[in-house]
């Protein structure tokens, strides 16, 4: 049953990351298309702002590719799963954003790429929110709440009460 599970994360993380592939090789030749051939876009802010998507697909391809024995074609490690929540869905979130970005900024010229700036802005938010936690966790540590009765007596006394 584990080498079920093992084979299917392999098929689906395959699949994932060939629909990456081509989504950034249709999304980059379009922009590289549409620049020599129709209106000049900016290259510079086009290489800056990709980099971070080219980094995290290269992330996502060497942690999420499944190895296979070259001799025998057997299943020797599946990848870490693509599907999974946290750091590996907002890479994917990244390289989106910056689809999104390339597209906009075909059709609507170097302002297109303002879209972008929701990354910076999310990871604020988040950060803020995450020190906002952590500054009320290291203020509640070792006091009690207003409401909570002072403890008095032995445990013998506690029980009784």
């Amino acid at each position: 049953m584990a080498q079920k599970a093992r084979k299917d994360r392999a098929k689906s993380n395959a699949a994932a990351l060939t629909n990456l592939h081509t989504g950034t090789l249709i999304v980059n030749t379009l922009f590289v298309l549409f620049h020599f051939l129709f209106k000049k876009r900016s290259i510079f802010i086009y290489v800056i702002l990709s980099i971070p998507s080219f980094i995290c697909e290269y992330i996502l391809e060497s942690s999420g590719r499944p190895k296979y024995d070259p001799s025998t074609k057997a299943l020797q490690n599946a990848g870490e799963d693509l599907s999974a929540p946290g750091l590996t869905e907002y890479m994917f979130d990244i390289v989106w954003i910056t689809w999104i970005s390339v597209v906009m900024a075909i059709i609507f010229g170097n302002w297109g790429w303002l879209v972008w700036a929701v990354v910076p802005a999310y990871g604020a938010f988040k950060g803020y929110s995450l020190l906002g936690m952590a500054r009320g966790m290291a203020g509640l540590q070792g006091q009690q709440p207003d409401n909570a009765a002072p403890v008095a007596g032995n445990r013998r006394q506690r029980r009784a009460a």
